[in-house]
């Protein structure tokens, strides 16, 4: 099966971030047309992310209000004849010991990765049902959603929901034949983890724990992402690949 995605359109949330960025640009080398979004405020990256790509246009929404992000999959259809691929990339992290985190950390954090994916999944299905003939959903979960992770306790409950919610949603839209899967990073240098990489004892910690003593690169989640959004995957559904470095195979 082909990995070619010629005359598909990408709804990548997100878009402007490191991951973003990367998902785009390795999806639209493989011939599909890609909406940018991210928040309105970012309406300028949006823009140059845009700019950087064959056919791709940028659209500002907000994965923490529905109507935004139906509006936006709608708007994009209508301009682009369809919305093929839905990529759930949006995400944030607050790192605290558990003890202190406060409600409005927990819910900061779980409102994007979880109840986001959830309605940026919904808003693409729905979508793809109108249109007939499938569709695939990938959205980014983690490691941290397969084991766990000290001071991160709303992100390792956040990203263990899009586990299980990716299940749940490939089992119940498989009769209109689309494929709902997910995506699990180990740490890769992004805007989102540069705190991270500052320091190297931290980096050095990754890489002890890493069986392959390599750590991710945004391109290679991509193209894990790439993947599982072509028709060489239209047999794999409700899976979380994970991309790690054998991290979760200890």
């Amino acid at each position: 099966m082909t990995q070619d995605l010629s005359g598909k359109v990408a709804f990548v949330t997100g878009g402007t971030g490191g991951l973003g960025r990367a998902i785009a640009t390795v999806l639209n080398a493989r011939g599909a047309r890609i909406v940018v979004a991210d928040l309105p405020i970012r309406r300028a990256e949006i823009d140059a992310v845009a700019a950087g790509l064959d056919g791709a246009f940028g659209v500002g929404c907000d994965v923490r209000e529905p109507a935004t992000i139906q509006r936006a999959v709608a708007d994009a259809a209508n301009r682009l004849g369809s919305v093929d691929m839905m990529i759930c990339n949006a995400g944030l992290n607050i790192r605290k010991p558990a003890l202190e985190v406060r409600e409005q950390d927990w819910d900061a954090v779980v409102d994007v990765n979880l109840r986001g994916v959830f309605f940026s999944a919904q808003a693409g299905a729905a979508q793809m049902v109108r249109q007939g003939g499938g569709g695939k959903i990938v959205s980014i979960a983690s490691i941290m959603g397969l084991v766990a992770s000290p001071r991160s306790a709303a992100y390792c409950a956040s990203k263990g929901g899009v586990v299980n919610l990716t299940r749940a949603l490939a089992v119940e839209w498989a009769e209109h034949g689309i494929q709902v899967n997910a995506v699990a990073p180990t740490y890769a240098r992004t805007p989102l983890t540069e705190g991270i990489f500052q320091d190297q004892s931290v980096v050095d910690s990754i890489l002890e724990r890493t069986p392959s003593k390599q750590l991710a690169t945004p391109e290679s989640i991509a193209e894990a992402v790439a993947f599982l959004a072509s028709p060489a995957a239209d047999q794999i559904t409700g899976v979380t690949l994970p991309v790690d470095g054998g991290w979760t195979a200890w």
